[in-house]
């Protein structure tokens, strides 16, 4: 970026204030604070206001192939202009053959750039068949890398902006949807994981109206580089840069890379100036705001904020005997990098599901063995989104670690046997990647079953101890495996016979369903944030703050388990016995919402809402 016009900063500091206006203000405004004497250091929230905080939209028209007869020549429109323009580029042969051909459907691309996404980071698609195509069914359909940009259709043409990413992978449609009832089901789908930024999109600080000027521009990057560095090409450098005497370039930290929401609030917590006295002042201050339950989020920020400094009276506040207290110090600690974080974390992604989902974030931020630990012990405990969020921050630590390096089967989705101590479990995803794990090895199938996995491949019992899968195909010969009831071994059998991600999903939740799978089996078991806590003060129930006592976490919300594509996890979850709860979204409710079609529902996002912990 290397100009922004004086009437852009305006409406971009109108729009931030207006819809985020306390992003990067995180001082209290409380008498204390007008009493302490430290009003005059100023933080770099009150000069700026943030930029590429939103997501961004592209788009693309593409083309699925694979489909067995099930896709259609589409009918002239602007979909069908864009897409031959786009093999035209390629250089295809024939494009409009390709496109009669009932083996190939063209779809409607849609993926989301979260802020702060870097060059290489990959994203889900949702794929969708225009109105009025003729294609019955996606199943089994394989998407064609398509470049996906910023759309916009005027006068029945596409206006296209820059490339953003590349879009390519399996589609997977819900499988327990039927021809005769379920064609819109059958006519959308999902690839996980299947775009791929070809960019990365930098954050940005823009100075208010009034405090644009080449200094007030230094002043801000000089102060947040005081606090924050990374390293390029193995050379150290400040995480921000003055553009112009407006805009100041801000480069995500590493340790915040999947809590971009909390990295910003951090910066604007940041002090422009500050002599050592008036430093001590403001943290003896912010001291006592911890033990606050309405100030005591913003306080631990903004002694993150100070860094190093701070750490020693966050260390003070993990011996409160106030719950808050103790872990908003934690979690601010694990992001200045002191291993004194770890436990109490751990204890609470363990105990508190209102604080699981930060905590969880927060380990895997941490570079230290004493954080390895807490997760490797969370990987045996009962609760399944404990256990598969354990998981998951593990690998967003390191995903070279053995423990979770797993395997790419096929060539498809990651693979994980994990040689867990906990109840037998197999978690399935939705979203960001194509991912099975297995909590305990050795799990088996039970005898007699009869499973679909996909249109090609069957799985049946063949006795107490064997299982057949066989794969039938027209103009193939028929083909076979004779393996164990391990589900490990099925699963690699199904794969080798050409079997897809969706499925190997599609026969694990056939074999739940008809209670041939004992192990207990979870979609996307995500920890969420939004859930209410009972806050205790000397023992007994605090009801200062709200008629029931209950509050709710007051930190930024971290992206490690945010639900791409807009869906939220289901509130229906799996009992353990092969039945399942569904939680109403409104405890006074009379009639609580049915499940619609079972685990696929959730694969798919047909349920959604804020759910109650997966214990």
């Amino acid at each position: 970026m290397k100009y922004l016009p004086k009437w852009l900063c305006l409406f971009l500091t109108m729009f931030v204030a207006c819809s985020c206006r306390n992003v990067l203000d995180v001082r209290s405004q409380s008498p204390d604070d007008v009493a302490s004497g430290d009003r005059d250091v100023r933080l770099v929230g009150s000069m700026v206001v943030p930029f590429g905080m939103f997501p961004i939209r592209v788009e693309a028209v593409g083309l699925v192939t694979g489909l067995r007869g099930t896709g259609s020549d589409p009918a002239p429109s602007a979909y069908r202009a864009a897409l031959l323009d786009e093999m035209q580029t390629r250089r295809i042969p024939n494009p409009n053959a390709v496109l009669a051909s009932r083996d190939t459907a063209l779809v409607v691309i849609r993926g989301v750039l979260r802020p702060g996404i870097q060059k290489g980071d990959r994203f889900d698609l949702e794929v969708r068949i225009p109105e009025r195509s003729e294609t019955t069914s996606l199943r089994g359909g394989y998407l064609l890398e398509s470049r996906l940009k910023e759309m916009a259709l005027l006068d029945n043409q596409f206006h296209e902006g820059h490339l953003l990413a590349l879009a390519e992978g399996p589609v997977m449609v819900d499988p327990s949807a039927d021809g005769k009832h379920d064609r819109v089901l059958l006519g959308r789908g999902r690839v996980l994981g299947g775009g791929l930024a070809v960019k990365s999109r930098p954050l940005g600080l823009v100075l208010k109206p009034g405090q644009q000027n080449v200094r007030n521009s230094s002043r801000v990057a000089n102060a947040v580089n005081r606090r924050f560095h990374t390293f390029l090409n193995g050379v150290k450098v400040g995480v921000a840069k003055a553009k112009t005497d407006e805009y100041i370039e801000l480069r995500v930290h590493p340790k915040y890379k999947d809590n971009i929401d909390r990295y910003v609030h951090v910066v604007g917590a940041v002090a422009l100036e500050e002599s050592a006295p008036e430093r001590k002042q403001r943290t003896e201050r912010l001291k006592h705001q911890l033990l606050e339950p309405t100030l005591g989020a913003n306080a631990a920020l903004e002694l993150e904020a100070i860094g190093t400094e701070g750490a020693e009276t966050l260390l003070t506040a993990l011996e409160s005997a106030d719950l808050e207290a103790r872990f908003y110090a934690a979690e601010a600690l694990a992001y200045i990098g002191r291993r004194e974080a770890a436990k109490p974390l751990g204890e609470a992604a363990r105990r508190e599901p209102a604080f699981r989902v930060f905590a969880l974030t927060a380990l895997s931020a941490m570079d230290d063995f004493a954080a390895y630990e807490q997760l490797r012990e969370l990987l045996d405990v009962p609760s399944a989104e404990t256990r598969y969020g354990a998981f998951r921050a593990l690998w967003a630590m390191n995903p070279e670690d053995a423990l979770v390096l797993g395997e790419r089967l096929g060539g498809q989705f990651s693979y994980h046997v994990l040689g867990t101590n906990g109840p037998p479990m197999i978690h399935v995803t939705r979203n960001r990647r194509p991912e099975i794990v297995l909590f305990g090895q050795h799990q088996r199938f039970l005898s007699p079953l009869t499973l679909n996995a996909g249109n090609r491949v069957m799985v049946t019992g063949c006795g107490p101890d064997e299982i057949a899968v066989s794969k039938y195909a027209v103009g193939e010969a028929d083909q076979q495996r004779i393996v164990s009831t391990e589900v490990d071994e099925v699963i690699r059998a199904v794969v080798e016979l050409g079997g897809t991600y969706p499925d190997v999903v599609q026969a694990l939740q056939e074999a739940k369903a008809a209670g041939a799978l004992p192990s207990r089996f979870e979609v996307d078991a995500l920890p969420q944030a939004g859930r209410a806590y009972d806050r205790v003060a000397d023992g007994r129930p605090d009801k200062r703050d709200t008629e029931s006592g209950q509050r709710r976490p007051q930190n930024p919300v971290p992206e490690m388990f945010s639900v791409q594509g807009g869906h939220e996890t289901s509130h229906t979850r799996d009992t353990g016995d092969g039945s399942e709860e569904t939680a109403s979204e409104d405890p006074t409710s009379a009639e609580r919402p049915r499940p619609l079609g079972g685990f696929f529902a959730r694969m798919m996002g047909r349920e959604s809402g804020q759910g109650t912990a997966r214990e």
